[in-house]
């Protein structure tokens, strides 16, 4: 196996790391992942099957949350909250853009 070393900027790296860490990925098997995405021919999405899993939750969520928001204002604001701070947590958030 052939070796890449690459630098990276502090703020790139970190972002990278979340990203791995919220794809239950090494931050090496997550960026040879992105590097087979970027190397296909087929330009195909190395992670479609996931996006397609998240597409589904979004869209049940979206529906428990118009139904909760139309019972309960408090509870949707509260749960609006612990959701970004999951998001930012697994780093699909920027913590500065969320606010």
């Amino acid at each position: 196996m052939n070796r890449i070393s690459v630098r990276v900027e502090p703020d790139l790296y970190r972002r990278l790391s979340r990203r791995a860490g919220g794809a239950s990925l090494s931050l090496s098997d997550f960026v040879r992942a992105v590097l087979e995405q970027a190397a296909d021919p087929k330009a195909r999405y190395a992670f479609s099957s996931q996006d397609e899993i998240l597409a589904t939750c979004i869209q049940t969520l979206a529906i428990l949350a118009t139904a909760t928001g139309m019972q309960n204002a408090k509870a949707l604001e509260a749960g609006m909250v612990e959701a970004r701070r999951l998001l930012i947590d697994r780093g699909l958030l920027d913590e500065e853009a969320s606010r």
